[in-house]
């Protein structure tokens, strides 16, 4: 393991964001319980999906969407606070 500094651009949460040495850009620092859930939530869409179950699967794609959205707009919004441009 090895010990660094790294800059906290928002308050510490599930979804920090962070810029490691090195790095242009900051990331998005995603605990392994969230990072769990959001793997376990696309098998689902995919067995949804596999079963024809398109509704299920459109309810599922929904979730994963608005969640990966808003942190996004975490990510973006700190970019802005910070006057860093976004990497895309």
């Amino acid at each position: 393991m090895e010990r660094v500094e790294a800059e906290l651009f928002t308050a510490g949460s599930n979804d920090a964001v962070v810029r490691l040495p090195g790095r242009n850009f900051p990331g998005v620092l995603i605990q392994g319980d969230t990072l769990s859930i959001l793997r376990t939530d696309v098998a689902e869409l995919v067995e949804l999906c596999a079963a024809g179950n398109l509704e299920g699967a459109r309810h599922v794609a929904s979730l994963l969407h608005a969640d990966l959205g808003e942190k996004l707009l975490r990510y973006t919004d700190a970019l802005e606070a910070h006057g860093i441009r976004r990497p895309f």
